[in-house]
């Protein structure tokens, strides 16, 4: 089994910036990918941003500029920058895996950490 511990969310003013931290452990044989996705009340789960092994990422168009993505392989951990924070940046936040294991993908989730931005 794999876990995800996710941290660093919390209630910022416009603005501010938060940094998100997800770190993976258990059974992980090998990480193709990780990243944050977010869901605000009443809406559907969006992809924020991922990066793949080999250090390539990408971002939802409203955050490009203001977050970046980042990992640490040794820790097996994920962050996420968030600066100039909106109130629509307002969501919980889920940290994602995709590992790989005898030529299949597997998916796994944190548990989602809250992200409240004021006006």
């Amino acid at each position: 089994q794999v876990q995800l511990v996710e941290s660093g969310g919390g209630l910022v003013q416009a603005g501010g910036s938060l940094r998100l931290s997800c770190a993976a452990s258990g059974s992980i044989f090998s990480i193709n990918a990780m990243g944050w996705y977010r869901q605000a009340p009443g809406k559907q789960r969006e992809s924020v941003a991922g990066i793949t092994s080999d250090g390539s990422t990408h971002y939802l168009d409203s955050v490009k500029g203001r977050f970046t993505i980042s990992r640490d392989n040794a820790k097996n951990t994920v962050y996420l920058q968030m600066n100039s924070l909106k109130p629509e940046d307002t969501a919980v936040y889920y940290c994602n895996l995709i590992s790989e294991y005898d030529g299949l993908d597997y998916d796994y989730w944190g548990q989602g950490t809250q992200v409240t931005v004021s006006s």
